[in-house]
């Protein structure tokens, strides 16, 4: 009897603990997770700030971008802000990516999805990708506004302008692209598991990514006008718009993953 009982007590501690401590483990992660796409979707929208602030730059004509160019009065401000949102949604993302916690509930923890299907490990890396390349932009500024500075214009046009300048377009073609990436998959992956029909990802997901798609087909639209000399076609509107709807996905996203904390 005795050696029974004293083989038996060993294996009992070697199984693993799956009980309230590791639900309210896993309940944290999910919150802080949670806390840094809200920071960085707040801080990714501070150029709204240009509405209180004497920039001298037009929100209909002008990029966002300029508002953080090297000649600008605001550009260190707005640089800083940029690169301190790419940082804390990059931080998030490689949260999900490398822990096990996801908006999308018990049904589809990321390590159990990942295992399979690809889907949300590929918008968790968009994401992830989007906080990257928003911080490297915030290291790679303009060095004047094209849109409100005919000189900027003429020497943009001449190839007369800082590399950084060049390598900015760059850079904020891979962050929307990034933002996309996860802003498609990740809404898809939560209308198929999310555990509750309400879950705000679910629901309002796909509205907020068909307002990010036309957005950014303006934007392309006017940027090629712009670059064809037609005009801006409201081209600071588009761009506005499509960080604006990019940010209000991320809170959503945030929110979702703090809703699913909550019924765990």
């Amino acid at each position: 009897m005795s050696s029974s009982t004293t083989a038996a007590t060993p294996m009992a501690k070697q199984q693993p603990r799956s009980g309230p401590l590791a639900r309210t483990s896993r309940s944290t992660a999910t919150r802080v997770l949670a806390g840094l796409l809200l920071a960085g979707a707040l801080a990714y929208s501070t150029w709204s700030l240009e509405a209180f602030l004497p920039t001298g730059l037009s929100p209909r004509t002008t990029y966002v971008s300029e508002l953080a160019a090297e000649d600008q009065p605001y550009g260190t401000f707005f640089r800083t802000l940029d690169l301190i949102a790419g940082l804390l949604v990059l931080a998030g993302a490689l949260g999900a990516l490398l822990g096990r916690t996801t908006p999308l509930g018990r049904t589809a923890p990321l390590g159990r999805a990942a295992r399979r299907g690809w889907l949300p490990a590929v918008g968790w890396a968009g994401i992830a990708l989007f906080g990257a390349a928003t911080a490297a932009d915030s290291r790679l500024p303009l060095s004047c506004a094209a849109t409100a500075d005919p000189g900027c214009l003429a020497r943009e046009r001449a190839g007369d302008v800082p590399w950084t300048h060049s390598a900015h377009a760059v850079s904020s073609s891979v962050a929307v692209t990034g933002a996309l990436i996860g802003m498609v998959l990740l809404t898809f992956v939560a209308r198929r598991h999310a555990t509750a029909p309400r879950l705000a990802l679910a629901r309002t997901g796909p509205v907020l990514v068909v307002l990010e798609l036309l957005a950014t087909g303006w934007t392309l639209a006017s940027v090629a006008a712009f670059d064809a000399g037609r005009g801006t076609w409201g081209l600071g509107i588009a761009q506005r718009l499509q960080l604006l709807f990019i940010a209000v996905w991320l809170v959503v996203l945030a929110w979702s993953a703090v809703s699913e904390a909550r019924r765990e």
